[in-house]
C-alpha cells in the first residue's frame, strides 16, 4: 500500500481519529467531548465537498462517453458482445450479493441507543415514507424538469436524461457533436480535479468523522469496523471463488490454466490495488496462457479496465446494509434491490478516482435515509476491501476476454466486422487512473 496515496492518507487519518475518540471515551473528559463536538461539522463539511461534484461529474461522464467516437465504436459486433458479457457478469454478481450479503449483515448488532446517537449527530433521520409504488417509480424515471431533478438530487431521472441526450448527441453532425462532447469531457475533467483536491483533505475529514463515530459508539467501535472489513472482504472472496468454479465450466477451460493466467495480474493488484497497473500482466496471461487472440484481448481488456467495475453491485449492497446497521436505519428488501439495480447502471460510469463507486453512491443512499457522513467513513475504511474488489474486477476482465474469444470462435468474423475499422484499445483518459475499485 502506497503511503502517499489518498486512501492510505485517509486510513491514517481514520486510525488517528479512532485513537483520539477512544482516548476521549476512556477518560470521559468533558474537554475531549467538547473537542469532538467541534470536529463533527468538519467531517460533514468534507463530505459535502465531495457531494457537490457528484451530479455534474456523473452526468458529464455519461454524456461524453455515449457521444464520443470511443462510445460510438462500442456498438460494433465485438463491442456489443463485450458489453453484453460485462452486463451478464455484473448482474450475476449483484444477484449473488442480494442472496448472501443480507444474512451476513443480520449478524451485525449495534446498540440501538448508540446508533440513535450517531444518527442524531449526523443530522439525518430515518425515512418515514413508504417506498413508492412501481407505477410512480416508473413515471418518475423521465423528469418533467431536468433542472429541478438536479436541484433535488434525483439521480435516476438525471441518468435517464443523460443517456438519452448522449445517444442523441452521437447522431448530431460532427462539428456540433465534437464541440458539445468536448464541453462535457472538460466538465468531467474539472470535477475530477476538484475531487482530487478534496481527497487531499481526506486525512482531516476521516479524522473528524472517526472521532464522531467512536464517541457515539463507544467500546463497540472496533467490533463494528472489524466486522465490516472482514465481511466485505469475505463476500468478495466468495465471488472470486465462484468465478473460478463457473468460468472454467462455461468456457471449457481447465481451472489450473485459468488460475495460471490470472496469477501474475493478481500479484500486481495486491501490490498496487490498480487494475490499470495489472493490464500488461492480464494481456500477457490472456494471450499466452489462455490463447485468446490478440485482437480480442487488445479490445476487451482495455475496455474492461475503463468500464467494468464488476464488484459494484455487491459492494453497494454491503455499504447500504452496513450503514443501515451503523445508524439504526431499517432498510426493506425492496430498497436494497433498488440500490442494487441502480448500481448496475452506474457501474459503467464509476469515475477513475479512489473509491469512485462510493462517491456516486451518495445520493442514492441519501434517498433511502442513509446519512452521507457514512460515505466518508467507508472511504476511509476502503483500503483493505479495495484489494479484494480489484481482485474480483481483474478476474472479471480476464473472464470477459475468454468468454468473448469463445463466442468469436463459434461465429468467426473479420476484425473489421468485429469492432468497426479500429481495433485499438478503447481507454478513455478520464478513467485511466489507479485505484478505481467500486
Amino acid at each position: 500500500m502506497k503511503l502517499d496515496s489518498p486512501s492510505s492518507r485517509a486510513l491514517i487519518g481514520l486510525v488517528l481519529g479512532l485513537l483520539a475518540g477512544a482516548l476521549i471515551v476512556w477518560t470521559g473528559s468533558a474537554v475531549g467531548m467538547s473537542i469532538a463536538n467541534v470536529l463533527e461539522p468538519i467531517g460533514t463539511l468534507w463530505v459535502n465537498a465531495l457531494r457537490m461534484t457528484v451530479i455534474p461529474l456523473v452526468v458529464a461522464l455519461l454524456i461524453h462517453t455515449l457521444a464520443s467516437n470511443e462510445g460510438a465504436a462500442l456498438f460494433g459486433r465485438l463491442g456489443r458482445r463485450t458489453l453484453v458479457t460485462f452486463l451478464v457478469l455484473i448482474v450475476a454478481i449483484t444477484i449473488v450479493g442480494l442472496v448472501i450479503a443480507p444474512p451476513v449483515y443480520s449478524l451485525l448488532h449495534v446498540d440501538p441507543a448508540a446508533a440513535a446517537s450517531l444518527r442524531k449527530a449526523a443530522g439525518e433521520a430515518a425515512p418515514t415514507t413508504v417506498p413508492p409504488s412501481f407505477a410512480s417509480w416508473l413515471t418518475s424515471l423521465v423528469p418533467s424538469n431536468v433542472v429541478s431533478a438536479a436541484a433535488n438530487g434525483f439521480m435516476l431521472p438525471l441518468i435517464v436524461f443523460a443517456v438519452i441526450f448522449g445517444l442523441a448527441l452521437a447522431r448530431v453532425a460532427s462539428p456540433y457533436r465534437e464541440a458539445l462532447a468536448g464541453f462535457f469531457r472538460g466538465l468531467a475533467a474539472a470535477m475530477l480535479v476538484i475531487v482530487q483536491w478534496v481527497l487531499k483533505l481526506a486525512p482531516f475529514g476521516a479524522f473528524a468523522l472517526a472521532v464522531t463515530v467512536v464517541t457515539h459508539l463507544g467500546n463497540a467501535t472496533a467490533y463494528v469496523i472489524l466486522f465490516y472489513i472482514v465481511s466485505h472482504a469475505a463476500l468478495l472472496t466468495v465471488i472470486g471463488a465462484l468465478l473460478y468454479i463457473v468460468v472454467p465450466i462455461v468456457t471449457r477451460t481447465p481451472v489450473g490454466r485459468f488460475a495460471r493466467a490470472l496469477l501474475p495480474a493478481q500479484v500486481v493488484v495486491v501490490a498496487t490495488r490498480s487494475s490499470l497497473s495489472a493490464l500488461p500482466a492480464m494481456v500477457e496471461g490472456t494471450e499466452r496462457v489462455l490463447q485468446v487472440p490478440p485482437a480480442v484481448a487488445g479490445f476487451v481488456l482495455p475496455l474492461g479496465v475503463s468500464l467494468l467495475r464488476a464488484n459494484t453491485g455487491l459492494s453497494w449492497i454491503v455499504y447500504a446494509l452496513f450503514l443501515g446497521k451503523l445508524y439504526g436505519i431499517s432498510l426493506g428488501f425492496s430498497q436494497i434491490v433498488g440500490i442494487a439495480a441502480v448500481s448496475i447502471v452506474m457501474s459503467f460510469s464509476v469515475p477513475g478516482i479512489p473509491s469512485g463507486g462510493l462517491l456516486i453512491a451518495t445520493p442514492y443512499f441519501m434517498a433511502v435515509g442513509l446519512p452521507p457522513q457514512g460515505i466518508g467513513i467507508l472511504i476511509a475504511l476502503d483500503a483493505i476491501p479495495d484489494i479484494f474488489k480489484t481482485l474480483v474486477i481483474v478476474t472479471c476482465h480476464v473472464t470477459s476476454a475468454l468468454v468473448v474469444a469463445r463466442l468469436d470462435a463459434r461465429d468467426p468474423m473479420t476484425p473489421s466486422e468485429s469492432a468497426g475499422d479500429d481495433l485499438s484499445p478503447v481507454v478513455p483518459e478520464l478513467t485511466a487512473v489507479d485505484e478505481v475499485g467500486g
